[in-house]
């Protein structure tokens, strides 16, 4: 192999090291998120962490089911079934093995006991976390409703209003366009604390506090960084289609919907999945503008269970994992209409 073939597979290799090891690092704390849900109590403040779930084995005893543990006789390990804990705080055992133990009663300590534990995922932490949102909610059915008419909403206006502003940038010629443009990015370098108070004071003017419509109705207006990748896109496509068009007498609306949108169907994609995670995660939102608990999205509603039982991470994990499941869930199903928007693969002219 020569000199300059070695070092491209070397480079390519420590290429994908560096993302494996990147990878790894931001996996963690959705491995720890997945991995606490479904532990016990009792392994959530250990030390070191335990990353297995596991609880306590058990064995069929004379037609009963009993807990197992291990102590030490004569120097060696020995599995006892708990028969009953006494008032005093002891347990009563019964040897199981070694052979030469088994049948053996003992009364000892639990500080002398180990517990003898197999993996076993703790699944009833997820209907346990249900149970504990208000009856009225019907398990939290409220909230998913709320947050999907959101996301719906959120993603309808979006789409529909940046592909128009970006197909007018893109490809109508109007006075004043460059410096319309350059205003429109401009205000991607606002940060959303500078206007808060100001769209707070015009919805309540318009009397939509504690109602959804401010959590969806900005998405008709349009988003600048949204525009800006349409616009983008808008731009690869060939001319030659639009001229054809405007020869067999389309208007530029019919330009719009019937040729040009087709065409920018993975920047929708990309859009369309940015849009839906961000109404669907969406908390300053709901924090500002709803009160009425059933009017909360899930992010909302997550927040208040976790200030309800944070002393119960397994239920808040549990609830948090549910959370984020269909996100993760439509990700993994279209990422790669993701990729290819985002990356703005559309066709040269």
């Amino acid at each position: 192999m020569r000199r300059g073939s070695q070092r491209r597979v070397i480079r390519s290799a420590l290429i994908h090291l560096v993302l494996i090891l990147g990878s790894i690092v931001f996996l963690v704390p959705f491995a720890w998120l997945v991995v606490t849900s479904l532990k016990e109590d009792e392994d959530m403040s250990q030390f070191p962490p335990v990353w297995v779930p596991r609880q306590q084995a058990t064995v069929q005893l004379r037609g009963r089911t009993l807990r197992l543990v291990r102590i030490t006789r004569d120097d060696q390990r020995v599995t006892c079934a708990v028969l009953h804990e006494t008032e005093t705080g002891d347990q009563a055992l019964e040897a199981i093995s070694p052979a030469r133990f088994r049948g053996q009663r003992y009364r000892v300590p639990l500080s002398a006991t180990t517990k003898v534990k197999r993996f076993a995922p703790v699944w009833s932490n997820y209907p346990d976390a249900l149970k504990f949102l208000p009856p009225e909610t019907n398990r939290g059915l409220v909230f998913v409703w709320n947050t999907l008419i959101l996301s719906g909403l959120s993603i309808i206006g979006t789409v529909i209003s940046s592909s128009m502003v970006a197909y007018a940038f893109a490809r109508l010629r109007w006075p004043g366009r460059e410096a319309a443009f350059v205003i429109l990015l401009a205000t991607m370098m606002l940060p959303g604390a500078v206007t808060m108070m100001p769209v707070f004071l015009i919805f309540r003017w318009l009397g939509w506090i504690d109602t959804l419509r401010p959590l969806w109705a900005p998405a008709f207006l349009g988003s600048a960084f949204n525009i800006f990748l349409l616009r983008q896109f808008f731009l690869t496509i060939p001319n030659d289609l639009e001229d054809a068009a405007k020869i067999d007498g389309c208007s530029y609306w019919t330009i719009y919907h019937r040729i040009m949108i087709p065409l920018i169907k993975p920047a929708l994609a990309a859009i369309t999945i940015m849009t839906f995670m961000g109404a669907w995660n969406n908390f300053m939102g709901p924090l500002i503008y709803i009160s009425s608990p059933m009017k909360m999205p899930l992010a909302y509603a997550l927040q208040l269970f976790q200030t309800a039982h944070g002393g119960e991470p397994g239920l808040l994990m549990a609830a948090s994992a549910m959370v984020m499941l269909p996100v993760l869930v439509l990700f993994f199903l279209t990422q790669r209409y993701f990729i290819q928007g985002v990356t703005l693969t559309g066709i040269k002219g």
